[in-house]
Formats: C-alpha cells, sequence, structure tokens
C-alpha cells in the first residue's frame, strides 16, 4: 500500500528528534501487575537529576535507556556523546540497553532518567499508574507493520484472509498494528492461520515461504528480504489509523525536578539526527565507532539507517515535523486501545504527553 493519511500535527511540544530501536515484536506489552509488580508500583528514585545544566554545581548525570541492543538505528545517540553534544549542553550521558516494559517500568520509577518508548504502551503504562510522560515523537511513521513477497500478491489487509501470518505472539506493537490493519478491511485473527515465533523468527519464516506474510519492523525484515534479492511488500497501519510510535519518554519526577536537564538532552539529539538526517554515512560512521561488529556488513547496516531514516518523519510529512505530536493521533489511539481493552483506567491526552520546553536546534 502506498497511499499515506496527512495528519494534521499539533502541539508541537518539543522540537526534538530521537530515536527508537524496533529490532523485535512485543516491544509495546506493559506487564500484568501480577507478573511485574513494579509496574503499579513505582519506587522512588534515590538521586534524580536535579542541577541545572547551566548552573556551577557540574554536570548533569543521565541514564538513557535505549531499546534492545545496541544498534544502528541509535546512530543519534552514539554520535551525539562522541561529538561532545551532549557534554557542551551539560550533560553526563550513560546508555543502557532494554526492552520497551522494562523502560517504561524503570523510567517510571526514575532508575532509568529518559528512555523510548512506544506509544500504544505509554496509554496503558499511564492508565496502570505508571508517572511517565511522552515528550517528543520519535517514529513519525508508525514502524510496526505487514509485510510478505511481492510474489505473494498480498497488497492490502483484505488479502490476508486466509493466509498463513507469523508473529512472535499476541501482545506487543506489531499485534496491535496488525489488528487495526484487519479491522479495516472487516476481518480478525480468526480469519488467518496464525503461526507464533516467540524467537522472533517471522522474517526468515517468509523468505523460506514457511508463512505468507508475518509481523515486523520497517527498517528490519523487509529491509532484509530486499537485501536478499527478493522484492517486498508492506502494509502502513498509518493507512487505516494514526497510532503513536515510539518517542522520548521521561519520569514526571524528572520532569518536576530537572525539566531543564531533559530540554538539554533532546536539543543535543536532534543536533545530531539532523545531521545524519543530511548524511546518513556520518551516523554510520558513529555506529561503528560504538558497535565495532556492525563494520562486518556497512552495507546493511547502512541500509538499515536509511530506512530508519525514511520513518523518523510522518506519512506525508518532512523534517520540519520531527518530534511533532500528533495530538489527533493519540486521541483516536486512546480510543482504539480502549475498545481493544488495554485501557485499565480513562486517560487524556494531556495525561500522556508533556513539553519539555523551548529546544534550540541551532
Amino acid at each position: 500500500m502506498h497511499s499515506r493519511r496527512s495528519p494534521l500535527v499539533v502541539g508541537l511540544l518539543v522540537t526534538v528528534l530521537v530515536l527508537a530501536a524496533c529490532g523485535v515484536e512485543g516491544s509495546t506489552e506493559i506487564p500484568e501487575p501480577s507478573e511485574s509488580p513494579a509496574a503499579t508500583e513505582p519506587v522512588e528514585s534515590e538521586a534524580p537529576a536535579t542541577a541545572s545544566p547551566a548552573g556551577s554545581v557540574g554536570p548533569v548525570d543521565l541514564t538513557v535507556g535505549l531499546g534492545y541492543i545496541p544498534s544502528v538505528q541509535f546512530a543519534p545517540f552514539y554520535l551525539a556523546k562522541q561529538q561532545g553534544y551532549y557534554e557542551d549542553a551539560g550533560l553526563n550521558v550513560e546508555f543502557q540497553n532494554r526492552i520497551d516494559p522494562d523502560l517504561i517500568t524503570l523510567v517510571g520509577q526514575g532508575t532509568i532518567d529518559v528512555g523510548i518508548g512506544d506509544g500504544t504502551s505509554v496509554i496503558p503504562a499511564v492508565s496502570q499508574g505508571i508517572p511517565v510522560r511522552y515528550l517528543a515523537t520519535i517514529y513519525g511513521t508508525y514502524p510496526s507493520i505487514v509485510f510478505a513477497k511481492e510474489s505473494s500478491g498480498i497488497t492490502t489487509p483484505a488479502d490476508l484472509a486466509g493466509k498463513r501470518l507469523g508473529t512472535p505472539g499476541r501482545y506487543g506493537s506489531g499485534w496491535v498494528a496488525l489488528q487495526a490493519m484487519l479491522q479495516s478491511a472487516g476481518l480478525t485473527p480468526d480469519d488467518l492461520q496464525i503461526v507464533e515465533y516467540p524467537d522472533f523468527g517471522q522474517g526468515a519464516a517468509v523468505a523460506a515461504d514457511q508463512v505468507d506474510a508475518a509481523t515486523g519492523f520497517a527498517n528490519n525484515e523487509p529491509v532484509v528480504l530486499e537485501l536478499s534479492g527478493t522484492d517486498a511488500v508492506v502494509l502502513h497501519v498509518d493507512d487505516v489509523i494514526a497510532l503513536p510510535g515510539p518517542g522520548l519518554i521521561a519520569g514526571q519526577k524528572l520532569l518536576d525536578a530537572n525539566n531543564p536537564a531533559v530540554a538539554a538532552f533532546a536539543s543535543a539529539t536532534l543536533r545530531a539526527m539532523s545531521e545524519i538526517a543530511s548524511d546518513p554515512q556520518k551516523g554510520l560512521d558513529a555506529a561503528i565507532k560504538a558497535v565495532p561488529e556492525l563494520a562486518g556488513d556497512r552495507d546493511k547496516q547502512l541500509a538499515i539507517l536509511n530506512a530508519t531514516i525514511a520513518t523518523w518523519a510522518p506519512p506525508g510529512g518532512d523534517a520540519t515535523d520531527f518530534g511533532a505530536i500528533d495530538r489527533d493521533g493519540w486521541q483516536a489511539s486512546i480510543d482504539y486501545l480502549s475498545r481493544l481493552g488495554l485501557v485499565r483506567n480513562p486517560v487524556t491526552v494531556d495525561g500522556l504527553v508533556q513539553s519539555v520546553g523551548a529546544v534550540a536546534t541551532d
């Protein structure tokens, strides 16, 4: 599907761009209280960052949670640190890699200061009482997709009827996106043959014709499939509903104590992001410096980075839309997740998103 919605992007909370990892399905699942007591009983941070970046106390320590594993998708963070942009902003930044549910819980606790959270994870989390706020859009185009070989004949969600579809499990951002696509065609998961791949092998399953299609990420599985010489078709949930993708999140306690530190981090990251958007090779070099094993296949890593850059802006948008919050999309997502039974207690857009103040980009 090649059409895109052109949402009215309003309520620009911060003109900032950061990057989330989209390497695994299930990155949006919020554990039930019985599975993770901390998810509903936030723990106070022992030492939140409270010094001003511009003050004389010294650098502000920020622990930043990046999703899953070190990846070329985190190139802006690596570049900002290597070039001293964080240091110049009065910050001492340390990275940690965690899966999305852990990040949201840890940011809410204050154990991690700033993190990456999928919008469709933040909504259920806040409804469960986890004190986090979404500060800026990272993936303006929702990255969770359904993909197939072009030879499959699948071009619309309606074409999935009766097909074998691979997915890691019935949870997470990919499952949410799949249900939205199916509903747009009057289908449910029961109209497909769902094959679960808990070890995230659904991409290889498509390549081997074990399934007809699969859930995945726009900057991952279809890129790998194309690099193998097989043309891919990608179905985007943005064509049927606006869902907020991964973005920058922080705990309410940190925002109350040191909003300027978060704004400084956002500004420094945006500077690196803008440079990489203009020169992807610069981002690749920074990623390889941070994660040397990526040098083993530079062409593949550059292809993944280019696909990631393509998702930063919203459908029909451009670089000027980076970081913007589509409030209409957030409300639509609240309504949709509520219908799925994923919103335990009522939430509002104002209770989910929060500005960290003006961010300079020069």
